[in-house]
């Protein structure tokens, strides 16, 4: 379909999701709140799709807010701020819960709520000319929707400093804290990048779903009768799956695995 605010392709089973409002440094309205949810949603059934990269066009990453969007809000009452911010939780938890392996390609300036989009992505690899910040509390405001996303990527301690100081920080920051994966030069960044679908891709796509959500479930459990239990059932399961057989099976026979024909 067509999107005012984004462009996607889908080439060799790797789907590209791009921010496509460079001239407003990709800030995001209603429109592009609806437009990523609808995105990552349909791409997230999409059986000729094994991961998505999440770029985009000019050079800053996200601003956050759109200016006239935020003019808009500044005339809300309660119930209809509580709705806005509701489709914008909605958009994130779909691309933080899409089953597909996610990787944002950030390449400049990703403030406030685009920091949301990239901390609820699963691997972020950054430009070493990117810059990062939870700017809200300048204007009077806090980060509270992307919060959830963004605490769990850079962690508490580095959360207290960021969301209280609204400072600007740079990649290789945000690397240290945990919140990039990769950080390279901008000539490297395609590169890279592709280098980390390529694995994704070829990868058993229900392993790499599962051990998406296995991650996700785990994190924070209590190591107890209840957690062994579940674990030895995952792998159970996953063994006796048809991916899971022919996986063991292609190594044994020393052969590539049918997900790779």
């Amino acid at each position: 379909m067509e999107y005012q605010t984004l462009t996607v392709s889908i080439a060799d089973k790797l789907a590209t999701v791009t921010l496509n409002r460079p001239e407003l440094r990709n800030a995001f309205n209603e429109h592009a709140i609806a437009e990523l949810a609808l995105v990552f949603d349909e791409l997230g059934r999409n059986e000729l799709v094994r991961a998505i990269v999440l770029a985009a066009n000019g050079p800053a990453f996200c601003a956050g807010a759109d200016l006239n969007w935020m003019k808009k809000m500044a005339g809300y009452s309660h119930d209809e701020n509580q709705l806005d911010a509701a489709r914008l939780a909605d958009m994130l938890r779909t691309i933080y819960l899409c089953p597909k392996p996610t990787v944002a390609r950030v390449q400049g300036d990703c403030y406030a709520g685009g920091m949301g989009l990239v901390a609820a992505c699963d691997i972020v690899v950054a430009s070493d000319n990117a810059a990062f910040c939870l700017s809200e509390v300048k204007l009077g405001l806090i980060p509270a929707t992307i919060s959830p996303y963004v605490i769990k990527a850079m962690g508490e301690q580095a959360a207290r400093r960021y969301f209280l100081t609204a400072e600007r920080f740079d990649a290789a920051e945000a690397r240290r804290i945990g919140f990039a994966h990769e950080v390279v030069a901008s000539d490297a960044l395609d590169a890279t990048v592709a280098g980390i679908a390529k694995s994704l891709v070829n990868n058993s796509p229900n392993a790499v779903m599962e051990a998406k959500t296995l991650v996700r479930d785990i994190v924070g459990q209590p190591v107890d009768d209840a957690l062994l239990a579940d674990t030895a059932g995952r792998i159970a399961a996953i063994r006796a799956s048809s991916e899971g057989r022919e996986g063991v099976a292609s190594f044994l026979d020393k052969r590539k695995p049918s997900w790779l024909n």
